[in-house]
């Protein structure tokens, strides 16, 4: 390997060098602080190398494994997310002592996959790396401490398990279809092969199978009877975890695979199209009912992934870049409500809705962090969220999808009332009996200020981001 090939996957090896010091880490007894803090500067190197190596470009493993902009940009996304995500599992209250080093073990190797899963230029590296993400997060789930008349855990994970191994499944015969239509597995050979016969009955079922595996990782409708039971039935930050940066690699490779469709494939844009509208009408409407704050950001989840889906009606750059943005800034929304359920349930319970009352006296940057969060996943401005849905409305409208954009609005306000009853009891609500204040510890105080930052500042000034994503798009499909 040359020196710019190592530069150019110097973000693999350190997070891949962390992993096999976590194995190693798993081999004794009574480390998992030991692992909390090699994970953790884990994360930080590679950070740190990812933003070293953001201008680097290189082809290697005989043209499977692509480094360009789009690629480095979100692997950025991905080590920061990482240690958010470490800095949020302090204290890891449902997880047994004894297994701790396995759970940062899994966790490094799941982002370890979605790190590579952003560079995958052929099939067959693609699925390796998707699943590579995926099986250490089967496994999280079931790790949670079981308690007493208690072990949805398990119920969680074999639901998690059964429909991502469908949705493989239906993924690889969709792929056996692009092959046997182009006779190649590498992306950029097939986008050239497959224009001919794009229009044909087999390639749109190809390419629509082929989504399926994504849609699974999305949580877009019909693919979403997993998540509000597995956010129910893993621990608070294991569903923190499953709740943002998997959401990330499946938009960013769904951008490689619609891609491969041209503006004009009216076929491919009314596909998604209904899978955007059913997602965001079921999601939010069953929402409206729920009582546990995981459960109803699980089916909050699938409208937002109904939202993302937006962006890619219009089969154009522009609506990409809107929909990577958009899954960015839902990372750091979703992680801000996670940190507050962490840090509300001291024993790694559920937290009901409930149990937010008067949370603006027990901790009030706890309150603040919580109503940046939920304010900006409502879409209520200047929060990125906002920010958000009106590039992906813009991009959709460009196009000429209006009707697609109504049912969008109406959808964000539907969001609003059960986002805004979650408010109305962290900060007007009265609290259950003398309720302690929250204790938080820096490593939460600065994750915090940082969520807050970002949310805010990513809303206000959304121009570098979305122009640095357009951009990064530019080269995606050139030849190798």
């Amino acid at each position: 390997m040359t020196t710019s090939s190592f530069m150019a996957f110097l973000p693999e090896l350190v997070l891949l060098s962390g992993a096999l010091v976590l194995f190693v880490l798993t081999l004794g007894e009574s480390q998992g602080r030991q692992a909390r803090i090699a994970a953790l500067l884990t994360a930080l190197a590679t950070v740190a190398a990812a933003a070293l190596c953001l201008g680097q470009h290189a082809v290697l493993f005989s043209g499977a494994y692509r480094v360009d902009a789009f690629s480095q940009l979100l692997k950025l996304v991905f080590a920061s997310g990482l240690a958010f995500i470490l800095l949020l599992s302090g204290r890891l209250p449902d997880i047994r002592d004894q297994i701790k080093p396995e759970y940062f073990l899994f966790l490094t190797l799941s982002v370890s996959g979605l790190v590579m899963l952003v560079s995958c230029v052929d099939l067959i590296t693609l699925v390796i790396a998707l699943e590579l993400s995926s099986y250490p997060l089967y496994l999280m789930v079931p790790m949670r401490r079981e308690r007493e008349g208690q072990r949805s855990q398990m119920e969680s994970a074999i639901k998690y398990v059964m429909f991502g191994v469908a949705a493989t499944g239906i993924m690889l015969f969709g792929l056996s279809y692009l092959f046997g239509l182009t006779g190649t597995t590498s992306l950029p050979l097939l986008i050239v092969r497959l224009q001919p016969v794009i229009h044909s009955p087999p390639a749109v079922v190809g390419l629509a199978l082929a989504f399926c595996g994504l849609y699974y990782k999305l949580a877009v409708f019909p693919f979403h009877f997993w998540t509000p039971d597995v956010y129910q039935g893993a621990s608070n930050e294991t569903a923190g975890l499953i709740a943002s940066l998997p959401k990330i690699g499946a938009v960013a490779v769904l951008v490689r695979f619609v891609s491969l469709s041209p503006s004009d494939n009216q076929v491919i844009a009314l596909l998604l199209t209904g899978l955007a509208m059913a997602s965001m009408f079921y999601g939010n409407l069953i929402a409206l009912a729920q009582k546990d704050f995981k459960r109803l950001l699980g089916f909050s989840g699938i409208a937002h992934a109904g939202y993302a889906v937006v962006g890619f009606v219009s089969l154009s750059t522009a609506g990409y870049a809107a929909a990577l943005y958009y899954i960015v800034g839902y990372m750091l929304m979703i992680l801000a409500c996670f940190v507050v359920i962490c840090q509300v349930s001291r024993d790694g319970t559920n937290v009901a809705i409930a149990e937010l009352a008067g949370l603006h006296r027990r901790s009030p940057l706890l309150a603040l962090t919580l109503v940046v969060g939920v304010f900006g996943l409502a879409g209520i401005p200047p929060f990125v969220g906002f920010m958000g849905k009106l590039t992906l409305l813009t991009s959709a409208l460009a196009q000429g999808h209006l009707a697609l954009v109504i049912v969008a609005m109406i959808n964000a306000a539907i969001a609003i009332y059960y986002y805004l009853r979650v408010v109305r009891e962290a900060v007007f609500g009265d609290p259950a009996g003398n309720q302690p204040p929250i204790a938080l510890d820096w490593p939460t105080r600065m994750l915090c200020a940082l969520l807050i930052a970002a949310i805010v500042a990513f809303g206000v000034a959304p121009e570098p981001v979305i122009d640095a994503l357009a951009a990064s798009l530019g080269g995606l499909n050139l030849p190798l």
